[in-house]
C-alpha cells in the first residue's frame, strides 16, 4: 500500500486531501503495533500530500522526564531536539493538552525559532487509547497564516484514528 501511495498525489480541497490522507493513511498502517512506525507513516504521508507543509513531525512525551518533549519521526530540516512543557508552541500544546493555531509564530511568546523560515504553525496534543498525552504533533509553513480550521479537524481526525483518542 505504501508504494501505491508514494506513486499517485492526491487531489482535492483541503478539505479532500484530509479525507484521502485519513483513508490512506488507516489502509497503511492496519495492523501495525509500532508507535514508531505510526508516527513516521503519518509524517511522512502528510509531508507528502500538503504543499503547505514545511516541517511535519511529532514531538514524543520523554518517559524519563515527563514534562519534556524529545524529536520523534519527522520530515524536514533539523528540529529542535527538547523542549520543555509549557516552551513555545509544542510546549504549550503540551502543557495545556490543547490544539495550537499560530498565524505568526514571530507574535507568539516564547515561540522557538529550530528553523528561521518557519511563519506559522499547527500543534495538535496526541492521546493514547487511555487518554494520556504521549506526542504533540507539530507542522510548520514557510507561509503566514498557512493553518485553518480545516487543517485542525482533518488532524484531530487523523491523529485520533491513528493514535487511539481524539486530539
Amino acid at each position: 500500500m505504501a508504494e501505491a501511495f508514494n506513486d499517485k498525489r492526491l487531489t482535492g480541497s483541503k478539505a479532500e486531501l484530509y479525507v484521502q490522507a485519513r483513508e490512506e493513511i488507516a489502509a497503511v498502517l492496519a495492523g501495525e503495533p509500532s508507535l514508531t512506525a505510526r508516527m513516521a507513516t503519518v509524517a511522512a504521508m502528510l509531508a507528502a500530500t500538503f504543499d503547505h507543509y514545511f516541517w511535519t513531525g511529532f514531538y514524543v512525551v520523554d518517559p524519563d522526564r515527563p514534562d519534556e518533549l524529545v524529536v520523534g519521526p519527522y520530515q524536514g530540516t533539523l528540529g529542535c531536539l527538547r523542549i520543555a512543557f509549557g516552551r513555545g508552541v509544542c510546549g504549550t500544546a503540551a502543557a495545556t493538552r490543547e490544539l495550537q493555531l499560530v498565524p505568526d509564530v514571530h507574535a507568539f511568546p516564547g515561540h522557538i525559532a529550530c528553523d528561521s523560515r518557519s511563519a506559522s504553525e499547527i500543534v495538535a496534543p496526541v492521546f493514547d487509547a487511555a487518554g494520556r498525552l504521549i506526542a504533540v504533533f507539530d507542522v510548520d509553513s514557510e507561509t503566514p497564516a498557512a493553518f485553518d480550521a480545516v487543517d485542525a479537524e482533518g488532524l484531530a481526525a487523523i491523529l485520533g484514528d491513528t493514535f487511539g483518542r481524539p486530539s
